[in-house]
């Protein structure tokens, strides 16, 4: 099976976070008619390992190569010949040119194999919804042992047109955490406003001093807000919900306080009472230095065109990785054209999967080669 076959089966067939059923067991019979060795990992994910013909004994080196698997909960409206068979479920952030990219990699390292090492490709499910699958792959622990030289992924990006990479050493994507309030007071008559404790008030200065964080490397959203009132009722409770971006741990911490003491200065001030939930997703994505460096280089040798990128307010579980090991994750340019991800009309350039495996192919021996 060629990898635009198998990129197309994928994206005919999507599955959501952690259902990913189907998926796996798609790949991992695509996996054992390579002969590559291969075992579940966090639920709905594959890990194939491909031991290098020139490693020595006691050699633990090894290179991790990621793709996520899973889709969004979209209805395609692209009326390709391959579009999604599963209605309301679409690949429509390029994860199925991720796999896609892998399964090639591996196709061809593995009739190869020249190197000192072990390279193993995880087909990673859960990527778009917490708790993501890169901390259940971490949990298990499946790289215990071994020397991991670098864990390396990629994702489609279409303002780099094919042909492009796009980097960023460093910190490059945001830590992403998910903020709800319940807002409780005293509802009444809305023309009797001496009985009330006013949340819908509270709720207002709330999240106007909310917005007022925002800063070049703070991102807060409120996207819903609840009040079952009428225009002469005031309810009891209002309800919040939003997002927070932040590119350090440190600042993380300082802003979740702060977050804390707004609400209970506005309830000190209204009488109200809130209830603050902030639940922690994805760690930044910090990028290793040292690899950055490498692979730029790597991929302007093979006539690859190279952005340098700025820092992007979206979150991706691979921070998970990064906490742990050198890591590096890059943009694989899919063209203009192919309209904006997360949409029903995402429509990826295919030639980008043959750029895809022979950049991640010769970067992973790249990395095996250096001692």
């Amino acid at each position: 099976m060629t990898p635009v076959e198998f990129r197309r089966h994928l994206h005919a067939h999507p599955e959501l976070s952690f259902r990913e059923h189907a998926t796996a067991a798609f790949i991992a019979e695509q996996l054992a008619e390579l002969g590559i060795e291969h075992t579940p990992v966090a639920g709905t994910g594959v890990l194939a390992r491909i031991p290098g013909r020139k490693t020595a004994a006691g050699d633990r080196r090894a290179v991790v190569l990621r793709a996520d698997i899973d889709a969004l909960p979209i209805t395609e409206q692209t009326d390709l010949a391959w579009s999604s068979c599963n209605r309301g479920v679409m690949h429509a952030c390029g994860h199925d040119m991720h796999a896609a990219v892998l399964y090639g990699v591996l196709q061809r390292l593995a009739a190869e194999a020249d190197f000192s090492g072990t390279l193993f490709g995880l087909f990673q499910p859960g990527e778009e919804c917490n708790p993501g699958g890169a901390s259940l792959v971490l949990a298990e622990k499946p790289f215990e042992g071994y020397d991991i030289r670098a864990v390396i992924g990629e994702h489609v990006e279409p303002q780099l047109e094919v042909g492009t990479l796009g980097f960023r050493a460093g910190k490059y994507m945001a830590a992403s955490d998910e903020l709800r309030f319940r807002i409780h007071g005293t509802g009444g008559h809305g023309a009797l406003r001496s009985q009330l404790k006013d949340p819908v008030a509270a709720g207002a200065e709330l999240l106007t001093r909310l917005i007022a964080l925002n800063a070049e490397e703070c991102v807060l959203s409120i996207g819903r807000v609840e009040a079952a009132g009428a225009t002469n009722v005031v309810p009891d409770d209002v309800r919040m919900e939003g997002t927070l971006r932040t590119f350090d741990e440190r600042e993380r911490e300082i802003i979740h306080r702060r977050i804390a003491n707004i609400a209970a200065d506005i309830d000190k001030r209204h009488g109200t009472s809130t209830e603050v939930e902030i639940g922690r997703g994805y760690p930044c994505v910090v990028n290793d230095e040292i690899l950055v460096k490498r692979a730029t280089a790597l991929a302007k040798q093979t006539g690859l065109k190279v952005e340098m990128l700025p820092l992007r307010t979206t979150a991706e579980d691979f921070g998970f990785y990064c906490r742990v090991y050198p890591s590096l994750f890059y943009r694989l340019g899919v063209g203009p054209g192919a309209g904006r991800t997360h949409t029903s009309r995402f429509i990826p350039r295919e030639e980008a999967i043959d750029t895809g495996i022979d950049f991640m192919s010769r970067l992973a021996l790249q990395i095996f080669n250096r001692p």
